[in-house]
């Protein structure tokens, strides 16, 4: 199981001397939310020619975004998508904070609920969820990062 880190996403080494390009995307936090993030990542990634990586990003967008609507009443949902040459990283964010997402230890093969993070903790070489606004927090993170050959490769 890959630790949680809190904080944004850093670059990696690999990344860090690289182009990097990002993507910000906004919609309204309604039920569809999540296939239409879902289809954007999937369009970037394909694009940028990360198609190894555009299934298991589908499924870590599609839930982390399920989340947010699920779980908070904010208006909007955004996604930053930032692409290096060997590494995809991806940001959903909300505007209203809770407690900090957390994987449970195990989870019923059955249970249809809850799976979420166990499966962004799986399929990503790396994730986190910030807070951002000090002890009075304005907004929460949760971001994932998949490497080209990494376990979300397809």
């Amino acid at each position: 199981m890959t630790t949680a880190a809190l904080g944004p996403p850093e670059p990696s080494a690999s990344t860090a001397s690289t182009a990097i390009r990002t993507h910000r995307l906004s919609t309204a936090n309604r039920k569809t939310a999540a296939v239409e993030m879902r289809a954007s990542v999937a369009a970037l990634l394909q694009v940028g020619r990360y198609t190894q990586l555009v299934e298991s990003a589908k499924i870590c967008t599609s839930e982390l975004v399920t989340n947010v609507y699920r779980h908070t009443q904010a208006h909007l949902v955004h996604v930053e998508v930032i692409l290096g040459d060997h590494e995809v990283s991806v940001c959903v964010h909300d505007d209203q904070p809770h407690a900090l997402p957390v994987p449970p230890e195990a989870v019923p093969e059955i249970r249809e609920r809850g799976r979420g993070l166990v499966l962004v903790d799986d399929l990503s070489d790396a994730w986190g969820a910030p807070c951002y606004g000090g002890p009075r927090p304005h907004s929460n993170a949760v971001w994932f990062r998949m490497v080209k050959g990494g376990r979300g490769t397809s």
